[in-house]
């Protein structure tokens, strides 16, 4: 596009929703290598844009100086010095609003990711709910760099190359000499989290054959207490949760040879990687877009709508719904080791 050089990228959170711009600033980098970017994103992120070219990152300090309209003000004046010809908001909530339209005052071009809320609603309500998929949030996000005039295709994607692990990492991993299995069993939502007894299960019958190696993934003081009951002292199940950075964690998962996750961050990270990611789904449904990139539906596991045709009930498994507490249950623990094998036999 003529004049555009350099565009200001915004997605401030959550974890997933970062890591699902990244297949698409990948392939806009590689597809059009003379425009330079700029990532606006929490400080924490900055690892998951680390090695994309013409991509530099700027920390957004919203609990700090940039609190407020004016720490949003101020972030405006920061970044105009970098001279940004255009602004993509792929978030679409207040504060990445008022600064894209700060920059659209001073005469840049700008464009927002749809919400699409109206299909969102239609897909969850309880009442003539249409059951249909909607875009893709990657899609939605090529199509608003489409509107700055920059088409780009993620149906090819180009991956990173497997992580070199560095010898931090390789302390608490261990050198790989077997199939490296990563399971992710939380997410921010009790409506999207496997029941603890049936994650129990799948890992006892992983960890059966010794050729696999299972790492559990979570933060936190509760969910660690968790992992280590799941871990039970199975010789080849490691918690790595609360020993490694964000970056030693991408190392980790860079290298594995399947992630099973939740509909939830994690997912998200090992698939903007080229991992292969199984998804297990409850309340929350990957009709509403954010299925992780790239994978085929075989590695979406769903629950059962002929017993449970009000799902999904929610976009982000935060809304509860009477007598829908058990629907993860018609997962059963069989079909997601059963659909793991075929990857890790492939």
């Amino acid at each position: 596009m003529a004049g555009i050089k350099h565009i200001l990228v915004i997605r401030l959170s959550a974890m997933g929703d970062v890591a699902m711009t990244v297949p698409v600033l990948r392939a806009l980098a590689l597809q059009h290598p003379e425009v330079k970017l700029t990532v606006l994103s929490r400080g924490f992120f900055k690892p998951f844009f680390e090695g994309i070219p013409n991509v530099s990152f700027y920390e957004a300090d919203v609990k700090g100086r940039h609190k407020g309209f004016g720490g949003l003000f101020k972030l405006y004046r920061e970044l105009k010095k970098r001279d940004i010809d255009a602004v993509a908001d792929l978030h679409n909530v207040l504060r990445s609003k008022i600064v894209t339209r700060l920059f659209a005052l001073s005469g840049k071009k700008t464009a927002t990711t749809d919400k699409v809320r109206k299909e969102k609603k239609a897909l969850t309500r309880a009442e003539n709910k249409i059951f249909k998929p909607l875009t893709p949030i990657v899609q939605r996000h090529a199509e608003t760099f489409r509107q700055l005039g920059f088409a780009i295709d993620v149906s090819v994607p180009v991956f990173p190359e497997k992580h070199i692990l560095t010898q931090d990492v390789l302390a608490v991993t261990g050198a790989k000499t077997e199939k490296w299995i990563g399971i992710a069993p939380f997410a921010q939502h009790d409506g999207k989290v496997y029941p603890q007894d049936l994650m129990q299960e799948v890992i006892s019958l992983l960890a059966e054959n010794k050729a696999n190696k299972i790492f559990l993934f979570g933060g936190g003081a509760k969910e660690i207490e968790v992992l280590n009951r799941f871990a039970n002292t199975i010789s080849n199940v490691v918690v790595v949760a609360g020993k490694l950075t964000l970056t030693q964690e991408l190392q980790l998962i860079s290298n594995l040879d399947v992630m099973l996750s939740m509909d939830s961050g994690n997912a998200h990270m090992a698939a903007m990687l080229g991992v292969d990611t199984v998804t297990l789904w409850g309340a929350t449904h990957p009709y509403a877009g954010f299925a992780p990139f790239n994978q085929p539906e075989e590695n979406l596991l769903v629950s059962d709508r002929e017993k449970y045709p009000l799902l999904p009930t929610s976009i982000y498994g935060n809304k509860k719904v009477e007598g829908y507490e058990d629907v993860m249950r018609t997962i059963v623990p069989e079909s997601v080791v059963k659909r793991i094998n075929q990857i890790l036999n492939k």
